[in-house]
């Protein structure tokens, strides 16, 4: 009977042994497939075999950026991970990590940026101007073949991926520049992201991308507006008012350089920085302003360093009424002591006694005797002709 039972077990290991299953090979393989990367969109792509219990994605590049993110699922069943602040034009390293059965996988996709070395764009900058208007630039790379053909990308938080619509050409012909007149509603919060890339018949041309542009930080403002220059007997009280702007801040994110020239100042001290304010105003001294000065101002964002134009220049002093009060009062005063000194001189030494002596009186003994009357006859009672008394001298004295 035991005998029995020994042979039923051995025959109970035997078929189990013989009729187990293997561990399918497919567990040591990863579920990751079709992994691809947008350089344009920086977005990383790729579907599942397997299900999958944790997923991650991780980006590395030269520049020492690392972002690690949790990828998000489309409708067709595609994971993604977007890394919008990485820069691509340099290659990168980007990795998943899935577990899936207990077992962890990792896959790495290396990227290098395709194509001539010095064939791509470079010095590449972006200005909004005018509150609504924005131009790219950017210049051929030094070993760019002439048949090259740059495209610009471009993207916000709010607007899709687009290609520019107005190219700027060089003097060759080569487009170097893009100008945006269809800007959508300002964000504040809005980032630009840009990509140049390029195609010729002779060779790869590398693209061009960057981290993030913050809107905000590169409008180029007008100069301030509505100067205005008063003078209250104290001091020259200087306002101006804000520029136009795209985008919403407060009046103290602005800053600006008023540069105030009078005679006496140098180039090291005729300089003011300022916040600004609401209203603009800046008090100046009358006692630093006796000649005539100039004013002129610019802007920029707290944040960024592209001034405006400066403003028209506005010239003031002290008010002409200022002038020729004290001018008139030194003359009129001089006026008046020269005609009281003139007065005293007058009468002291008369002078016109002196210029215009009196006529001295001739005696009437000498005068009958050089006009006589004898054997003329006259009527009674009237005198005889000739020289009568002569009347008396008067001297006037002057009275200036």
């Amino acid at each position: 009977m035991v005998a029995v039972l020994d042979l039923v077990t051995f025959l109970v290991v035997l078929k189990s042994a013989c009729c187990a299953q293997p561990r399918p090979a497919q567990d040591k393989i990863s579920p990751i497939i079709n992994m691809q990367l947008d350089s344009r969109k920086k977005m990383l792509t790729w579907t599942y075999t397997r299900n999958v219990s944790h997923q991650e994605c991780t980006i590395d590049t030269p520049t020492a950026y690392s972002a690690t993110v949790n990828p998000q699922v489309t409708e067709d069943h595609t994971y993604v991970c977007t890394f919008p602040n990485s820069v691509l034009h340099r290659g990168a390293n980007l990795t998943v990590n899935v577990t899936c059965d207990g077992v962890v996988f990792l896959q790495v996709l290396t990227f290098a940026n395709p194509g001539r070395e010095g064939s791509g764009a470079v010095n590449f900058s972006c200005l909004i101007y005018n509150v609504r208007f924005m131009n790219c630039s950017w210049a051929p790379g030094p070993a760019a073949p002439a048949d090259v053909k740059y495209r610009l990308f471009w993207a916000s938080r709010h607007e899709a991926d687009a290609e520019c619509v107005h190219y700027i050409l060089g003097p060759t012909g080569t487009r170097v520049g893009c100008h945006f007149d269809q800007l959508g509603k300002p964000q504040r919060t809005d980032n630009y992201f840009f990509l140049v890339n390029g195609t010729s018949r002779e060779t790869a041309i590398p693209f061009l991308d960057f981290t993030p542009f913050k809107a905000v930080q590169i409008e180029k403002y007008n100069p301030p507006r509505n100067i205005t220059i008063t003078y209250n007997q104290s001091h020259h009280i200087i306002r101006w008012e804000h520029p136009e702007i795209r985008f919403d801040l407060s009046s103290h994110m602005l800053y600006y350089e008023l540069h105030i020239q009078t005679p006496a100042s140098s180039a090291e001290t005729n300089r003011v920085f300022q916040r600004g304010q609401d209203p603009n105003v800046y008090l100046m001294p009358s006692s630093t302003t006796r000649a005539k000065s100039a004013f002129r101002v610019r802007v920029r964002y707290m944040y960024n360093r592209l001034w405006s134009e400066w403003s028209p220049t506005q010239w003031f002093g002290l008010p002409e009424q200022d002038f020729s009060g004290a001018l008139v009062g030194p003359v009129v005063g001089t006026a008046a002591l020269s005609a009281l000194v003139l007065k005293f001189l007058c009468k002291r030494f008369s002078v016109r006694r002196k210029m215009f002596p009196p006529i001295p009186q001739v005696k009437k003994e000498i005068a009958k005797a050089l006009m006589p009357t004898a054997g003329v006859a006259w009527d009674e009672g009237h005198p005889p002709p000739g020289p009568q008394d002569p009347e008396d001298v008067v001297t006037l004295e002057a009275t200036c």
